[in-house]
């Protein structure tokens, strides 16, 4: 009380209390990425494939599944199916290899999804809604058809698409375009199979790198 009489006495202020210095934050936690990489190394190149985790995480997270447990190395790109000059798909899989296949999982059409099937998306084969397990196709051009369809008769939930080719979409094409069986298949798929089969020698992620400023 004296020492602020005496200041005041002066002009001087009296200095006031400081407040107490704020606790240093620790370091932000790094964010998910929003993409999943894909490297298929095949022997006619290298197919690279970002996977919708956020949107479809059911079929992402089955399909790392076969990549993360090597269950897609050495097995093969086998069916064509052409419906034009640049119109159909590519399929590959392990086509219910008792060693390598895993459990069914349920699907995801495209209507709870938002994702289509547009030219390079990456979608997995199935009989009915919740049979899909290892086999998967790549679109070339756009498959409309193959989205979920309500209003549609019959089995109208369309298939599940959950990635898009981001590079080797001319290895999508040399593959679309290689020889087939005229005789090996069953049904519509007689004439589609692959012959010889197109190998993956690889399925692995790879990091996703950031954009070049």
């Amino acid at each position: 009380m004296i020492l602020a009489v005496m200041l005041a006495a002066q002009g001087v202020t009296a200095p006031t209390a400081l407040p107490a210095p704020m606790p240093t934050p620790g370091p932000a936690p790094a964010p998910t990425p929003a993409t999943v990489r894909v490297a298929l190394e095949t022997t006619e190149g290298r197919i690279v494939i970002d996977l919708e985790k956020e949107r479809a995480p059911i079929t992402t997270a089955n399909f790392l599944r076969y990549i993360d447990q090597k269950r897609l190395d050495g097995i093969g790109f086998y069916r064509t199916a052409k419906a034009g000059p640049r119109f159909g798909f590519i399929q590959f899989g392990v086509q219910n290899a008792p060693k390598r296949v895993l459990p069914a999982i349920k699907h995801e059409p495209t209507t709870m999804t938002g994702l289509k099937h547009i030219d390079g998306t990456l979608s997995i084969a199935r009989y009915a809604p919740g049979t899909a397990n290892g086999d998967f196709t790549i679109m070339v051009g756009d498959q409309p058809s193959l989205d979920a369809n309500p209003a549609a008769p019959g089995d109208n939930q369309g298939y599940a698409a959950f990635g898009h080719v981001v590079e080797g979409m001319d290895v999508v094409h040399k593959i679309f375009d290689s020889p087939t069986s005229a005789t090996l298949g069953e049904g519509v798929m007689k004439g589609q199979m692959i012959a010889p089969p197109i190998l993956i020698k690889a399925a692995r992620r790879v990091p996703v790198t950031a954009p070049k400023m």
